[in-house]
């Protein structure tokens, strides 16, 4: 154990890793603002234009799946730095590319480079002690949501002064200058079970899912919060931009940018875990998102209060699905470490699933009863999430 494991990582190295997950953690929403302006440039069909986005996603997922096991066998700062070339190439294909298929190939390759967040996610939990873990996992989640938020903004802004190329271009070369100082100043760490065969690691991932109760039900609690947080950014923007609301696409994004705001929840859902106080810290985050979605049904649809009413219910939906984040992942850290690569994969894939189950609940919902339908829908996953934690009798022991 070298001097760093001992000692835990300093606050500037914790402050880098948050900083490096949020932008590794942008690239895979860059698009979605964007998503009419490439698809046309690329001459794409209106119908399919969804894929702009969905083949960063599907990269990401099967990263996640694939790639992020592997922080249990190989040295974690190689494999970080690998995977975001990874995602430096993927990012210069999508800036640089004027047919379909090299920009679906580069779309697909930014979204596995992007799954890099989820290894250095227990790369950062390794290094901390127990009674620090949730602390500095919930602050290297600040970073992702920092970096989910406001990747939206920017590209929306940096579009309006330059062109959408522009975009992956700045974050190409974020990422560069980011690999150089993490090389730099990173400690390495290496595994235990180095010996472990590549297909061993993963068919041991469904053992894992099976026989880990506390991975699947943290693991679905977020998956419906994600999957409410993604029906809400995927429909606000449509009900701002509509008839009741006529925002344009910069106020669109400074409404984003205030919902970034409600990442600030992620350093106390940290110290919550860490004191013990997970079960109601869960409960509350939980019942915050479901809280957020019926704020919208206070007042008169497209008044001043039910604008309003909306941002505080950006504000803490985000809060709610950045905290159960933070105390899932602080849970599920908590487990050996030799398997902490395989678990949070799964964690993640799980909710990914939830998130794109919610972003199509929210084009349909929207597209068949408005912003009315839609709010319904999402204040259901956040209820169903916290009628399935009342089913386990563990919440009522004393802890």
């Amino acid at each position: 154990m070298n001097s760093t494991e001992q000692s835990g990582l300093s606050k500037g190295l914790i402050f880098l890793l948050a900083t490096a997950v949020g932008i590794i953690a942008a690239n895979l929403y860059y698009a979605q603002p964007l998503t009419g302006m490439i698809s046309r440039a690329l001459g794409l069909a209106p119908g399919a234009a969804g894929l702009v986005v969905t083949l960063t996603q599907m990269g990401y997922g099967l990263g996640v799946l694939l790639v992020v096991p592997l922080g249990d066998i190989l040295e974690n700062r190689r494999l970080v730095l690998t995977m975001m070339s990874v995602a430096v190439i993927g990012l210069l294909g999508l800036a640089f590319s004027t047919q379909l298929i090299p920009y679906f190939i580069a779309a697909f390759a930014t979204g596995i480079g992007a799954s890099t967040v989820q290894i250095i996610m227990p790369y950062a939990a390794h290094f901390s002690s127990h009674e620090k873990r949730g602390e500095v996992v919930g602050r290297l989640t600040s970073g992702l949501m920092m970096g989910i938020m406001l990747s939206r903004p920017i590209a929306s802004l940096l579009t309006d002064l330059y062109s959408w190329h522009a975009v992956f271009v700045l974050s190409a070369f974020l990422m560069i200058v980011l690999g150089f100082v993490l090389h730099r100043l990173l400690p390495e760490r290496k595994p235990t079970n180095l010996n472990l065969h590549y297909t061993k690691l993963l068919s041991s991932m469904i053992y894992l899912f099976i026989n880990t109760p506390i991975l699947r039900r943290r693991a679905i609690y977020q998956a419906f919060l994600f999957g409410a947080f993604c029906l809400f950014w995927t429909a606000s923007p449509l009900l701002l931009a509509g008839s009741e609301f006529h925002f344009s696409q910069t106020a669109i994004a400074i409404f984003a940018l205030v919902g970034v705001t409600g990442a600030v929840s992620a350093p106390f859902a940290g110290k919550a875990a860490d004191r013990g106080w997970t079960k109601i810290a869960t409960v509350s985050s939980i019942a915050a998102c479901a809280l957020s979605f019926l704020l919208s049904h206070i007042f008169p649809s497209g008044s001043v209060s039910s604008l309003f009413a909306l941002v505080i219910a950006a504000i803490l939906l985000d809060a709610g699905v950045t905290a159960n984040l933070i105390l899932g992942q602080r849970e599920i850290f908590s487990l050996p470490a030799e398997l902490r690569g395989r678990l949070n994969g799964l964690y993640i894939a799980t909710i990914f699933v939830g998130g794109a189950a919610g972003s199509a609940l929210g084009g349909w919902a929207y597209a068949n009863g408005g912003w009315s339908l839609t709010s319904w829908v999402g204040f259901l996953l956040p209820a169903t999430a916290l009628l399935y934690f009342f089913t386990d009798r563990k919440n009522f022991k004393e802890n």
